[in-house]
C-alpha cells in the first residue's frame, strides 16, 4: 500500500543525517559521540519496530509499506521504497547488528567522531538497499557502503596488512558494481517500450533469453563478489583479519547478506528464466564452497580468518537454497540469511573481546583460556555450537530446511540430489572439526594459564549483555522458525510463481 506519512525515508535517512550532526556537536569526549551514536541507533530500530508492526496487512502480505516520490524528471528517477516478506528480516537484523556493533566497540582515540559517522552511513546504506524498490536507487545505496568500509579498515583496522585489505575490498567490490551498474543501464534501456526501473514493473516484464542470461551474468558477478561465492571470496579473510571486530560484526552480520539478497531480489525474481539455467551451477558451486571452505579453515592460524572461512562456508547453503528453486530450499535460504547474521557477528565479537584482554590473535600461541575466562568460555562454545548446526538452535533449522529444499525439487533428477545432498552431509561433518579444533585451541589446554602475569579479567557486562542479546534470537529461531518463515513464505510464492519447476 501507498503510506502518505515517510516512514521509510525517515528509515533509510536518519542514520547518516544524525551522524553528520555528530561533527557539529561540541566535542566532550569520546563516550559522549558513541552513546549519542547508540542512541540513534536505537531511535532507529524502535521506529523501524514501529513501521512493520503498524503497517503490516495481513490481506496483503507482499507488499506491506511502500512510499513512491519523483526525484529526477529528466530521467524519470524515483525514490521508490518498500518493505515486503523479502526485505523485512535483513532490515531488523541491519538494525539489531548495528546497534548492538556500536555498543560493542570500545572508545578509540583517534577520530572518534567519523568512525561513528561512518557507522551509521553503512546503516544508512544498508537499509536503504535492503529496502529500495528502483534498480538504480538500489545500486546507488549499494555503493554507499563502499567508502565507509574502506576508511573503517584502513584508519581503525588492527593488524600490519590493513591498507593492503582495505584496497583489495574496494578493488573487488567496485569491480562487482561495475558489473551491477551495466546491469541495472541495460535493463532499464531494454527492460519495455518506455524506460522503466520499477521492480513491480521490471518483475512482469519479459526479454529475450540471451539478453536475459546477460543481464544475470553481469548481476551475479557482483553478487557473487559481495555474498561472496568462491572464486571471488579471497577478499573476506584479509579483511576480516585485518578488522576491528565492531566492523566485523558488520560486515559478517549484514554486509555479506546483501549479495544474497540481490540474488534472490533481482537475479532469481526478475530473471526467472536465465536463473533456472544457472541454477544447477549455483547448486553445483555452493556445494564445492561448503567443502572448500570448510576443508580450508582448520589450516588457518589467524583466529578471526576461521571464522570468515567458516563465513563461507554457510554461505554456500544460501546459495544452494536459491539454486533449488523451491518453496522449502528459498525460505530455508532466507531463514539462513537471519540465522548466520546473528551466528557470523557474535563469534566475531566473542573473538574481539577475548582479543582485547589476551592480545593474540594466532591460535597455536593460545590455550587454557577457558580457565581465567569461564563466561567468554561458555559463550563462544555456545555459538560455535550454533554455527555447527546444534539441533534446538538457528543454524539446524535453517540448514535442514535447505536440504528439504533440494531434495524435493522437481528440477533435478534422482542421482544428482542424492550426490549433492552426500557432499552436504561431508560439509556438514567437517564444520565441527574446524569449530571444535577452534574452540580446543583457544579455551583448553595450559599454554597461557602457565605463563607469567596470566590473570586476564573475563567477560564484563557490556560483554554479556552484547552475547546474549544475540543469543536470544538464536535460540527463538531455533525453536520456533515459523516467526521468521511466516514473513517470508507468501513472497517465496510469489516468486517461484514464475518458474516451472517448485
Amino acid at each position: 500500500m501507498t503510506n502518505y506519512f515517510p516512514w521509510l525515508t525517515i528509515i533509510v535517512v536518519l542514520p547518516i543525517s544524525a551522524g553528520s550532526l555528530i561533527l557539529f556537536l561540541p566535542y566532550k569526549g569520546n563516550k559522549t559521540i558513541r552513546w549519542y551514536t547508540i542512541c540513534i541507533c536505537i531511535l532507529e530500530l524502535l521506529i523501524t519496530t514501529y513501521a512493520f508492526c503498524y503497517h503490516f496487512q495481513l490481506d496483503d502480505p507482499l507488499i506491506q509499506l511502500e512510499e513512491d516520490y519523483k526525484w529526477v524528471n529528466f530521467f524519470d528517477f524515483h525514490w521508490r521504497l518498500g518493505i515486503d516478506g523479502l526485505s523485512i528480516g535483513p532490515i531488523l537484523l541491519t538494525g539489531f547488528i548495528t546497534t548492538l556493533a556500536t555498543l560493542a566497540a570500545r572508545p578509540v582515540t583517534r577520530d572518534s567522531r567519523l568512525l561513528h559517522l561512518l557507522m551509521l552511513a553503512m546503516y544508512s546504506g544498508q537499509i536503504g538497499s535492503f529496502s529500495s524498490r528502483d534498480l538504480l536507487l538500489f545500486f546507488i545505496m549499494w555503493e554507499l557502503e563502499l567508502i565507509p568500509v574502506y576508511l573503517l579498515l584502513s584508519m581503525w583496522g588492527g593488524g600490519k596488512k590493513r591498507l593492503y585489505s582495505a584496497t583489495k575490498f574496494i578493488l573487488y567490490t567496485a569491480g562487482g558494481s561495475i558489473f551491477l551498474l551495466m546491469g541495472v543501464l541495460g535493463m532499464d534501456l531494454y527492460g519495455s517500450n518506455e524506460p522503466t526501473l520499477n521492480f513491480e514493473t521490471l518483475a512482469n516484464q519479459s526479454y529475450p533469453v540471451a539478453l536475459e542470461i546477460l543481464f544475470y551474468f553481469g548481476f551475479i558477478i557482483a553478487f557473487a563478489v559481495k555474498s561472496p561465492i568462491i572464486p571471488l571470496h579471497t577478499w573476506l579473510p584479509d579483511t576480516h583479519g585485518e578488522a576491528h571486530y565492531s566492523t566485523c560484526m558488520l560486515l559478517a552480520g549484514i554486509l555479506l547478506k546483501m549479495g544474497a539478497y540481490g540474488l534472490i531480489r533481482i537475479n532469481m525474481e526478475l530473471l526467472p528464466h536465465a536463473h533456472s539455467i544457472f541454477s544447477p551451477w549455483l547448486v553445483i558451486v555452493g556445494t564445492m564452497q561448503i567443502i572448500y571452505a570448510a576443508s580450508t579453515s582448520p589450516g588457518q592460524r589467524n583466529l578471526k580468518k576461521r571464522i570468515a572461512y567458516s563465513s563461507v562456508s554457510h554461505m554456500g547453503f544460501i546459495i544452494i537454497g536459491i539454486g533449488s528453486i523451491t518453496d522449502a530450499g528459498l525460505n530455508g535460504a532466507i531463514l539462513q540469511i537471519i540465522s548466520h547474521g546473528f551466528i557470523g557477528a557474535a563469534l566475531f565479537f566473542l573473538a574481539g573481546t577475548s582479543y582485547d584482554r589476551i592480545r593474540l590473535i594466532y591460535l597455536d600461541e593460545m590455550g587454557g583460556i577457558a580457565i581465567q575466562m569461564p563466561k567468554i568460555f561458555t559463550m563462544f562454545s555456545s555459538f560455535s555450537m550454533a554455527s555447527l548446526a546444534l539441533p534446538g538452535m538457528s543454524g539446524f533449522v535453517a540448514e535442514l530446511i535447505v536440504f528439504f529444499g533440494i531434495i524435493t525439487s522437481q528440477k533435478y533428477f534422482l542421482m544428482p540430489k542424492i550426490l549433492i545432498t552426500f557432499v552436504m552431509a561431508i560439509g556438514m561433518i567437517l564444520t565441527p572439526i574446524y569449530s571444535l579444533s577452534m574452540s580446543r585451541q583457544m579455551f583448553y589446554g595450559y599454554k597461557l594459564f602457565n605463563t607469567t602475569n596470566s590473570f586476564f579479567s573475563d567477560s564484563g557486562p557490556r560483554e554479556l549483555f552484547v552475547s546474549i542479546s544475540i543469543f536470544l534470537p538464536v535460540i527463538g529461531i531455533g525453536i520456533y522458525p515459523d516467526f521468521v518463515l511466516s514473513l517470508s513464505v507468501d513472497k517465496v510464492e510469489a516468486i517461484l510463481s514464475n518458474y516451472f519447476y517448485r
